[in-house]
Formats: structure tokens, sequence, C-alpha cells
């Protein structure tokens, strides 16, 4: 390539073309910057009018991805809410009214769990039958990947993922192996939480309790 052919390529930088490059390197900064001086002043905007979420005691909020300006959260103090279908480690629900287990201790969810950090030890009644009910039930927090299988195999919904992330201890042994008095919560807990598959899920109950209905009647 001779360098007529390369200065039509914009390959060399010659007397005749440097003008109109240093001119659209200028343009590229300027619009650079100017978005930068924009988002500071709308900070610097938003300072002054009061920044939502820094005080203590404050209900979680979220930030629309359109929003602009200074965006902080005083955390521990406040806190950024979390979606619906956010999860972390998995709980077990009891029923409100009769405070009965709802696990049988099938085992499902721990043949399922990808890390295999679920162990069950099933009830025994005095004439050693077994009683569907767990007498022991650990997952280990520290391996846990928070996948979801749990939740999703379990046939009785007795499993289900939670919210709460703040975790951290600093041993790293028996702290992090939750047992079942730690992991039982009331099914409402759950429905506060899942709002809208606690909604389908009962949804779905009540349909086939009908269903059963019918045909026992039919």
């Amino acid at each position: 390539m001779n360098d007529d052919e390369a200065r039509r390529h914009g390959r060399v930088i010659t007397d005749d073309n440097v003008g109109p490059l240093l001119v659209g390197m200028a343009r590229g900064i300027a619009q650079g910057l100017s978005v930068t001086i924009r988002h500071f002043i709308s900070t610097f905007r938003d300072s002054w009018r009061g920044v939502p979420g820094t005080s203590a005691g404050a209900e979680p909020f979220t930030q629309h991805p359109r929003d602009e300006g200074l965006f902080t959260v005083s955390y521990p103090e406040a806190r950024l809410a979390v979606p619906e279908n956010f999860r972390y480690l998995p709980v077990l629900l009891f029923d409100d009214d009769t405070n009965k287990i709802r696990c049988t201790s099938c085992g499902i969810c721990a043949k399922v769990c990808p890390p295999q950090c679920i162990w069950i030890v099933r009830t025994s009644g005095p004439d050693g039958k077994p009683i569907p009910e767990p007498a022991a039930f650990t997952i280990d927090a520290s391996i846990c990947m928070s996948c979801g299988y749990c939740a999703e195999y379990c046939p009785f919904d007795a499993i289900k993922m939670d919210h709460r992330y703040e975790l951290a201890t600093t041993e790293r042994k028996q702290t992090l192996l939750h047992e079942k008095e730690s992991l039982l919560v009331p099914v409402s807990y759950y429905a506060k939480l899942h709002p809208t598959d606690f909604a389908a899920e009962e949804a779905e109950r009540l349909a086939k309790e009908q269903k059963d209905r019918e045909k026992a009647t039919a």
C-alpha cells in the first residue's frame, strides 16, 4: 500500500488530516464531559432538596432505572428493597393455625440439591415405624448455592427461599449449620415475602381440594 492509499484509508497522519482528527477527538471528549457534568449538577440538585433513604429506620425502597442524580442508602440504617423473586437460603414452613410442619421428610430436596447441603432425619414412632415429620433438618449455609431446586421440587410446598441475607459470622462451622429450629417460619411469613407465588399456590391447592370433593361425592 502506497502513501496515497494509506492516506485514503486514514492510516497515515499528516499535516493535511491532523486537523479534522483533533476536531473529532475534541468533540468526543466534550460529549463525554457533558454527560459527567450533567450528572454532577443533578447530584447537587438532589442533595439540596433532600435525598431519600438516608434517614434511620426508613422503609426499604427501590431506585427506578430511569432515576437520575444522587442515590445514597445509609446502610445498615436504611436498606434497599429486594425483589419478590430474590432468593437466598431455604426455610421450612409450618401452618399458622395448627403449627404443623409441612415437611414430611420425604428427602426429595436432599436428593436434588446440587451441592448436597441438606441432611434430613425422619421421625420414628415408639414402634419404630417412620412418622412423616423431620426429627432433624440441617442445611449447611456455607455450601448452599441458593439455586432454589429444593423449593421447586418439594411436592408439599414445605421449603421456600428466604429474603434474609445478613448472615455473616466470625465462626464458620457450627454457626453456618442451620438446624430445623432456626429454619422454621410460619406460612404467613412466606406469603408476605412472595405474595404472587403464594396466591398461585393457594389457588392451585383450593382447586385440587374442590376436585377431590367432587370425586368423593360423584
